[in-house]
């Protein structure tokens, strides 16, 4: 009897792209051309249209130095996909609120693979984050929708913004 191998969890591309498929979703990788700082390097920013003000989710696959490092991801084919909910998502998901994020930090382990939790450094901002998503893939396609809406929103209320007559 041959047993069927586990699927392939996606890797950092593989979420790109299914970010990238959502309508008006573009991305931004920092890089020296891009004026981020070194430090950032490689990050993927996600934003709905041109103007990129304020990012519904990201991809970084390496430790920044300086208070960013509670993920590991300095271990091999580690990556953080962050995905910005929101207070009343972020609350209604993690139990609190995100202003009360730093009462809760303790008791979150931002080095586990595959779990949805609070972002460690963002968490305050209503940040959620998954470190190399698999068996959460279905739940992380939700967080991305309610963080791309969100998103969505944002933008085209800037764009009515700008096209009102005076």
């Amino acid at each position: 009897m041959t047993l069927n191998p586990a699927p392939t969890a996606p890797g950092a591309d593989d979420i790109a792209d299914r970010i990238l498929a959502l309508p008006e979703a573009t991305m931004v990788r920092a890089d020296e051309a891009s004026g981020a700082p070194p430090s950032s390097w490689g990050d993927r920013f996600f934003f709905v249209g041109d103007g990129r003000r304020q990012p519904f989710a990201t991809i970084v696959e390496h430790d920044t130095g300086g208070g960013d490092e509670d993920s590991r991801l300095d271990r091999p084919g580690v990556f953080r996909l962050s995905v910005e909910l929101g207070r009343e998502e972020f609350q209604r998901r993690f139990g609190y609120p995100p202003a009360r994020f730093a009462d809760n930090r303790a008791s979150v382990d931002f080095t586990l693979l595959d779990e949805i939790g609070p972002h460690p450094v963002y968490g305050a901002y209503g940040w959620a984050c998954v470190l190399n998503p698999a068996r959460t893939l279905a739940e992380v396609d939700q967080l991305l929708a309610h963080a791309h809406g969100r998103a969505l929103e944002r933008h085209h209320r800037s764009l009515r913004r700008q096209h009102r007559p005076d």
